[in-house]
């Protein structure tokens, strides 16, 4: 109906330009427009890192707070492997700022790719000469399964002072590749950490077992890109003639003021 429009467009427009206020805005609206609980899926941010802080704050998980050149704060819970060290975790943000401050996310993680083939490479040069003399043998022969470094010869290792470098200089360049290793494996999880997840779908456990539904749609970007998504979970004898289009036109204009294309 009209005034319905009318209602979310004022609604929306009232929280202002602030990505936070706006999605605030829409799942509180949402939420009392078709008597469920808002659901705002917010989108994964492509602004640049300017700082980059993580936490672990239990087994198993830790919180990235990443601060963007927008000055947008995002806050992150990602799981974490058992056999991540916690050390890891202040490496990795401490990675971040030093070496990927100013890029986003998708290209930190594209640039610390980069620097493990680097380093992997340096590590097959490093080691072919002491592989050449018989001293060290590689334990595989795949070097994308993972690969040890067997020394051999011990004795005659000692007695060469430029295999003995060669071989301290293989192993800071193991323990390089296994840092880089964990950098990539924070910032996959944080690719996929809980700001940027949603379950969708009558056929997960989490509304079959409930007898709950949802209903969301999409809101996209000047380009028609998809950006995010808003919605409302509800029981199943929710009055859907009247919740999708409400679903459906908050979403377009949420994307509309995210984008900067709201009609004032």
């Amino acid at each position: 109906p009209p005034d319905e429009k009318r209602a979310i467009d004022a609604r929306i427009a009232a929280a202002g330009s602030k990505p936070q206020d706006v999605m605030g805005a829409a799942s509180d609206l949402l939420s009392g427009l078709a008597g469920g609980a808002g659901l705002v899926v917010t989108p994964e941010r492509d602004a640049p890192v300017r700082h980059a802080e993580i936490v672990g704050i239990g087994p198993g998980q830790a919180l990235l707070v990443l601060v963007f050149e927008d000055n947008q704060i995002e806050n992150r819970i990602i799981n974490t492997p058992a056999d991540l060290p916690a050390s890891a975790l202040s490496e990795a943000a401490n990675y971040l700022n030093a070496r990927f401050k100013g890029r986003t996310l998708a290209e930190a993680r594209a640039a610390a790719a980069d620097v493990l083939a680097q380093d992997r490479a340096a590590l097959d040069q490093a080691a072919a000469g002491l592989v050449e003399k018989g001293l060290v043998e590689w334990s595989g022969e795949d070097p994308t399964l993972g690969r040890s470094l067997i020394v051999r010869g011990r004795g005659n290792l000692l007695q060469d002072q430029q295999a003995i470098a060669d071989l301290e200089r293989a192993r800071k360049l193991f323990d390089d590749l296994e840092k880089t290793r964990e950098l990539i494996q924070v910032l996959d999880l944080a690719k996929v950490g809980d700001a940027v997840r949603v379950f969708i779908g009558s056929e997960n456990p989490l509304f079959s077992l409930s007898g709950s539904s949802l209903i969301v749609a999409p809101y996209m970007n000047a380009e028609r890109k998809v950006v995010g998504a808003l919605g409302v979970i509800g029981p199943t004898r929710l009055n859907y003639a009247r919740v999708i289009p409400v679903v459906d036109y908050t979403a377009h204009v949420v994307g509309r003021v995210l984008d900067g294309r709201a009609e004032r």
